[in-house]
């Protein structure tokens, strides 16, 4: 997922020496990002984390529909279910602010190291729970703190390194997370089936624990040129029009995202696909993601990140309504899953580079601490709404949720389109400004 995914923070260079694990590269300290040389290689370590992070937590659409359809735990319901998944992610979010301030203290890599540790703990311990408790301290709790852990610190480094292809590598790195849910979902669902659930955990933890070392072995910060503040909170933000419309945007689109991410492979299983087939479909919204996000990435540069993100997010919800309700076989499931999954998560792609557009570079990691306080709430209840949202028994009995996913994004989609009416205002009273000083003077 995400994303997946676009976020925060780093440490602050002191006088004292340099741990040689974050030993600068001789690019990392000039003043102007570089926009390539040793930036593609923090590109590739971007698309490694968002792979090992958010492209498992994409896949939890595979367990969720596993565990809709076994009753493996006498006393969970759907809704203990949903919420898993939904505090995996939100928990991640949560921690933001903390995992910021830690950074700031320990530098990049400590942090991560961390992460990787819960992270892989968390997997261990899930493939032995027995109750639906052990769930949701390991799989949501535990696997949450993980994801928090590597991704926050690792978030801002690629904006650090690029200024004119920013959006393009931040495309790039976000793609990760769909290749990442493509391997997922066909592999665990493989694992499930010709194995066992438990095994399906325990191999997604030695694996994404050694691509994520691999990838805090090469990760590299510009801090010292950048000089963040690394405030946890900066609630003066909060004050400003434009960074309330960006909120909003990301509050909306999370339930819409999520809600299409996790309820797509019940939905195939409602309308009569077998459990391949609906792992097959959640593979193809992850292909359409690591197809969509680059080409988004390279457009935004050329056309305007506002601008293309709320055209985007506007086309991922008439894709909801023209495409997703209709959708009673599995070609067109198919064909709706890589349409949407080009398109669902532009949030994660576009959300970093937006924020440096709206507060400037300084104020990126304090902005996105607080856009993950924002989506915490959508994020944590969105697939439990949708399920409490189905229609059991009924022809379609996903109508709801997919009208609730559609509306979700066209409304994400209005904050955007506000954003740049308001920021358009803004620089053109500016242009005149300056157009009448200077034939003042």
């Amino acid at each position: 997922m995400c994303s997946m995914m676009e976020k925060v923070s780093q440490n602050i260079t002191t006088n004292e020496p340099t741990p040689a694990l974050s030993a600068p590269h001789p690019d990392v300290e000039a003043g102007v990002p570089p926009d390539g040389g040793f930036g593609w290689v923090q590109v590739g370590v971007g698309f490694t984390i968002n792979a090992f992070t958010w492209g498992q937590t994409a896949s939890y659409s595979i367990y969720l529909a596993h565990y809709l359809s076994h009753n493996m735990f006498r006393t969970a319901t759907s809704v203990d279910y949903a919420f898993i998944g939904g505090i995996q992610f939100a928990v991640s979010l949560l921690i933001a602010p903390l995992v910021t301030i830690i950074t700031r203290k320990l530098s990049t890599q400590p942090p991560m190291l961390i992460g990787i540790l819960l992270q892989t703990i968390g997997f261990i311990c899930a493939s032995y729970a027995t109750q639906i408790w052990h769930l949701y301290l390991t799989q949501g709790i535990l696997i949450g703190l993980g994801l928090g852990f590597i991704f926050v610190p690792s978030t801002p480094v690629i904006s650090q390194w690029f200024s004119k292809k920013r959006s393009l590598a931040l495309g790039i790195s976000s793609a990760g997370s769909g290749v990442g849910g493509l391997i997922f979902s066909f592999g665990i669902q493989a694992i499930i089936d010709n194995i066992s659930l438990p095994w399906a955990f325990r191999i997604t933890a030695i694996v994404s624990g050694v691509m994520n070392l691999l990838a805090v072995a090469l990760i590299r910060n510009r801090n010292s040129a950048v000089k963040p503040p690394q405030l946890g909170l900066d609630t003066k933000l909060l004050v400003r029009y434009d960074v309330l419309l960006l909120l909003g945007w990301g509050f909306l689109s999370m339930l819409g995202y999520i809600t299409l991410l996790y309820s797509l492979p019940d939905f195939s299983a409602s309308i009569g696909l077998s459990r391949t087939q609906a792992a097959a479909i959640s593979a193809y919204l992850n292909l359409g993601t690591a197809i969509g996000r680059p080409m988004a990435g390279f457009v935004s540069d050329k056309l305007g990140r506002i601008e293309v993100a709320g055209v985007l997010t506007c086309f991922c919800g008439i894709t909801c309504f023209a495409i997703w309700i209709p959708a009673m076989s599995y070609g067109i499931t198919i064909f709706f899953a890589i349409v949407s999954g080009a398109v669902v998560g532009v949030f994660w792609m576009t959300v970093s580079p937006i924020a440096a557009e709206v507060a400037g570079l300084p104020q990126v990691p304090s902005l996105l601490s607080i856009m993950w306080l924002t989506i915490f709430l959508p994020i944590l209840f969105a697939e439990v709404i949708a399920l409490k949202l189905r229609r059991p028994g009924a022809r379609n009995e996903y109508l709801h949720p997919q009208i609730f996913a559609g509306l979700a994004s066209v409304l994400a989609s209005a904050c955007l389109l506000e954003l740049w009416r308001y920021r358009r205002g803004g620089l053109f009273k500016k242009t005149s400004q300056e157009k009448v000083h200077s034939e003042r003077f």
